[in-house]
């Protein structure tokens, strides 16, 4: 990894609370440790996403709930500021939130691109992370994140590179294993439960997720802040964070988990073959000597 972060600034953009902890956590904690500046931008509030009633006795909405739990998850992972994007969580496709005239996938596409825009050119980063093509698991919130990032992170890119050539140097999407994915199908099989069928609501495909594999050009690996992506999971109660499994399927877990991140690179094109790294700066100081 390089050896002087200090300074050094990361934007990850993302759709709701959780994903800064379920998704890239590790990395986010790992880098913000190590003396990065570490920020996240988060398109919306979640307010669409299914609450147990208990949880919500001490709060006025489920937004102000899920806000609440990012802000913990935040602290947990040492970022330097979260930049709240005002966008409604849109649901998974085909949900009535996504008829909400304020929903993530309603707004015009220019609208969304501008306020992701507006927070790099605050930040000035040089790595910008976000979810991959497919959103991870095909949610529409971030699948609409991964779009207007790119385009966000082109016009910046742009808009800086004579005054400021080191910003936005690197773009990358973080990818879901998909043998994790073909193994929770053969897992989800084996207790004789449907695996295009999985979530609370039954709205995410594991099929479809594993059927889909992307190239990684980056492995992060966290080991030294394992402890701090838990703490950022355990503060998002509300959507199963912090919920220990037990018996086989926690010897499962701790043997086909390892703290480890991967990343897709989206900028600049990777090279045919190229090796994998083990850190999101490689050669940006090296490319301005």
């Amino acid at each position: 990894m390089t050896n002087d972060i200090h300074g050094k600034r990361i934007l990850s953009v993302l759709a709701h609370p959780d994903d800064e902890a379920f998704g890239m956590g590790g990395t986010l904690a790992l880098y913000a440790m190590r003396g990065a500046e570490v920020y996240l931008a988060c398109a919306t509030l979640g307010e669409a996403g299914d609450i147990p009633p208990d949880f919500l006795q001490n709060h006025l909405s489920s937004g102000a709930l899920r806000e609440s739990e990012l802000d913990c998850s935040a602290n947990a992972l040492a970022l330097k500021k979260v930049f709240k994007l005002g966008f409604r969580d849109s649901g998974m496709e085909g949900s009535p939130d996504n008829q909400h005239p304020d929903a993530l996938v309603a707004r015009p596409m220019e609208e969304v691109v501008e306020r992701i825009a507006d927070v790099m050119r605050q930040v000035r980063p040089q790595v910008v992370l976000t979810f991959d093509p497919v959103g991870g698991y095909y949610h529409p919130d971030h699948i609409r994140v991964h779009q207007a990032t790119v385009l966000a992170f082109k016009r910046v890119r742009q808009e800086l590179s004579a005054s400021d050539p080191q910003a936005l140097a690197r773009l990358y999407y973080h990818t879901m294993p998909k043998s994790s994915a073909k193994f929770a199908v053969f897992w989800m099989r084996l207790q004789g439960k449907d695996p295009r069928k999985v979530g609370r609501n039954g709205d995410i495909d594991l099929f479809q997720i594993a059927s889909v594999s992307f190239p990684v050009h980056v492995k992060v690996n966290y080991r030294p802040v394992v402890k701090q992506r838990e703490q950022a999971a355990a503060c998002h109660a509300s959507q199963g964070g912090g919920q220990k499994p037990s018996g086989l399927s926690a010897w499962l877990m701790r043997l086909f988990s390892r703290p480890i991140d991967r990343f897709m690179q989206g900028f600049p094109e990777p090279k045919p073959h190229q090796r994998i790294k083990n850190d999101l700066f490689w050669g940006i100081d090296d490319e301005l000597t």
